[in-house]
């Protein structure tokens, strides 16, 4: 694929008031999803449930790609339209989650490394074929005694850019993502220390591994301090000290930032993603990229049942039209308590 079209792709990605939608857990972790809801997770429930977002008028609206993973990109709606058709007829990109999952990194206590660089050539191939248009590949940077280590974040940080160049090369636009995770007791300096030297050290790779700037899509974490620190911050520090973060590191060629919300309630993620478009002057565009953040108030409208679905549809492009407001920088608390009609 010649440079303009990934460049293209990765554009309309992060069009204005649009983000992107998660729903790429894995079997494992979907499977938790619905036992908090009294669901039982079978290939149908995990069909029907993703199907009706994929109607949600959500997506015409608000949603700019939907990452996939394996099963759902092969599942066909209960008429018999695949559901990567649903996604393209709303306007919407399908994309593809390609990373084997993080695994303990070999003579790094408490470190894990991404696997799933074997074959991946040829899975995205397949997978450009079945309408995969982006991938996503997510590194986990832990933090805590002694970690991360240097070892690690440059193990991790060369998987996430040779993962980038194949992508490219198979006319898929990456989703970068190197997750420095909010577990722990550490405070928010902690964190913005971390994620400048992870985002620094991954950028050097993906130089190094001839990666287009232009057609990929980082998805960072947001500088917020551990989830069990005695100090949080406000939303006004969160978004001063994350958009002071991505300007010293991203280069102003990369075409937009997609947050992960990282276990996030559903208005912090929204309220953090509005303060930082509301500081302006950014040389590149800000949008999301949920999952529970999105999901986890439909999930709850549906619990399963058919009767639920407008509920839930309803639940979602609530969610989804809180985090474009945002991404404009014109959302408020006042429109949280205004639900979807």
């Amino acid at each position: 694929m010649m440079k303009a079209e990934l460049e293209a792709i990765a554009q309309k990605m992060v069009s204005d008031g649009k983000g992107i939608l998660a729903a790429d857990e894995s079997t494992s972790t979907i499977k938790k999803r619905f036992d908090a809801i009294g669901v039982e997770s079978t290939e149908d429930n995990r069909r029907d449930y993703r199907e009706l977002m994929f109607r949600a008028d959500a997506m015409q609206e608000y949603i700019s790609g939907v990452i996939l993973f394996d099963e759902t990109i092969r599942q066909k709606a209960k008429d018999g339209t695949p559901l990567v058709t649903l996604i393209e007829q709303a306007g919407s990109i399908p994309g593809i989650k390609v990373d084997a999952g993080a695994k303990p990194m070999a003579l790094f206590p408490g470190e894990t490394i991404t696997e799933g660089l074997d074959g991946l050539g040829g899975r995205l191939k397949e997978y450009y074929d079945l309408g995969a248009r982006f991938a996503k590949w997510r590194a986990v940077i832990d933090i805590g005694a002694g970690i991360p280590t240097p070892g690690a974040v440059a193990a991790n940080a060369h998987a996430l850019a040779r993962y980038a160049a194949l992508c490219q090369e198979a006319g898929i636009v990456p989703i970068v993502e190197p997750e420095v995770l909010m577990d722990g007791d550490h405070g928010i300096e902690r964190c913005y220390e971390v994620t400048e030297y992870v985002l620094k050290v991954v950028f050097s790779e993906l130089y190094l591994q001839r990666v287009c700037l232009e057609g990929m899509v980082l998805k960072p974490n947001m500088i917020v301090p551990g989830k069990k620190a005695r100090t949080q911050a406000s939303v006004a520090e969160v978004a001063e000290k994350t958009v002071r973060v991505l300007k010293s590191t991203v280069p102003a060629a990369v075409p937009g930032i997609a947050f992960l919300s990282g276990g996030q309630s559903d208005e912090d993620a929204t309220a953090h993603l509005d303060a930082m478009v509301k500081l302006g002057s950014l040389p590149w565009k800000l949008t999301y990229s949920y999952g529970r953040a999105l999901q986890a108030a439909p999930q709850k409208a549906w619990s399963g049942k058919a009767e639920n679905v407008a509920a839930a549809q309803a639940a979602f492009t609530h969610r989804a039209r809180m985090n474009s407001l945002a991404a404009l920088g014109q959302w408020s608390s006042e429109q949280e308590k205004k639900k979807a009609a």
